[in-house]
């Protein structure tokens, strides 16, 4: 028996958040949900974006699969997702990008992960004004947080027989900051002498991702090229609703889905859970359930690429119960 921390989320969140439940369910785990809400609509009802119980809840737990959320404007965190990567120190954004069959791409072979620094970078929010027509950000990168960032992109490369991992930076013109984390990199690297380390600048990364993205296996760089090199590589797969991911710590990780809480279809049961249920997949792999977890993306894979019971974004016309639904069947058969 599992205790997973369950959080809806708002806008399309509890309902594709309802669907990962029953996709996990369906492989006969046995799960306790611990069921708490963030969110705006937990600060609409009670004047807080995320409720003491949603902390005690993580902390007791240490595991989390979490639904889109969104972050009222003007109060509060400025994420909520981003609040809890740094209260638990959840350094490691992990985003595996795959082509799948049955979803039109210019791109047939993708098949890849970035890692992301989580907790440092020109996210840490240290700005300030320097008068009317002027301010500036200060940009954090630290020896610890590089090096436990890289060291993590290296061991997924062993456990997954991978034989490259490229370093993203722009060490050539930042030579303090990003030269700082390079140089960590071929640190690590050194420990791992059976694993090619590449090295490239972030704007001929962006290129080379467009034109020949099945050359990379393995990207690690910090925060805010993470940011964006994960979601390019979405792209490359057929968009956010088909990408899973997870921030994960030493103690604790939380699974989530990339993309935002789309409130133009929220109950209109609409939406794409593809995201979400991958992400429990991973969830379940991370807790050493692998052969339940391939189960799921097995027949996630299956029912997109029969192309009957997708949403409308992935092609089709099915709703997200019917999808959802066409999912278990698979599992259950």
């Amino acid at each position: 028996m599992y205790n997973i921390t369950l959080i809806p989320g708002d806008g399309i969140g509890p309902e594709v958040t309802n669907s990962a439940k029953k996709v996990i369910e369906a492989t006969g785990l046995k799960i306790n949900w611990d069921i708490v809400n963030a969110g705006a609509d937990v600060y609409t009802e009670k004047g807080v974006l995320v409720p003491d119980e949603v902390f005690k809840s993580l902390e007791k737990n240490k595991i989390a699969l979490k639904g889109p959320i969104t972050t009222p404007v003007g109060c509060g965190f400025r994420s909520i997702n981003v609040a809890l990567r740094k209260k638990y120190d959840l350094f490691s954004n992990v985003r595996p990008l795959k082509t799948i069959s049955g979803i039109k791409t210019p791109f047939k072979d993708v098949d890849l992960v970035v890692f992301r620094e989580n907790t440092e970078g020109l996210y840490s929010g240290i700005e300030r004004s320097i008068s009317n027509d002027s301010a500036e950000a200060i940009k954090v990168i630290t020896r610890k947080a590089s090096l436990r960032i890289v060291k993590a992109a290296f061991e997924y490369a062993v456990t997954n027989n991978k034989k490259k991992v490229t370093v993203v930076h722009k060490a050539n013109i930042m030579k303090l900051t990003d030269g700082l984390f390079l140089d960590c990199a071929r640190e690590v690297s050194k420990d791992y002498s059976h694993i090619e380390l590449e090295e490239v600048i972030v704007d001929n990364m962006c290129m080379q991702l467009v034109m020949n993205p099945s050359q990379f296996q393995v990207i690690v760089t910090t925060n805010l090229y993470g940011d964006i090199l994960s979601d390019l590589c979405a792209g490359l797969v057929g968009g956010l609703g088909v990408v899973p991911g997870a921030n994960i710590g030493d103690n604790m990780a939380i699974f989530e889905a990339v993309h935002g809480s789309a409130p133009d279809i929220a109950g209109k049961n609409a939406a794409n859970p593809t995201a979400l249920i991958l992400s429990g997949a991973m969830m379940l792999n991370y807790l050493g359930e692998k052969k339940k977890s391939d189960i799921i993306i097995n027949a996630v894979l299956k029912t997109i690429g029969e192309g009957k019971y997708i949403t409308k974004d992935l092609g089709g016309s099915s709703s997200t119960i019917e999808m959802t639904d066409a999912i278990v069947e698979k599992i259950l058969a």
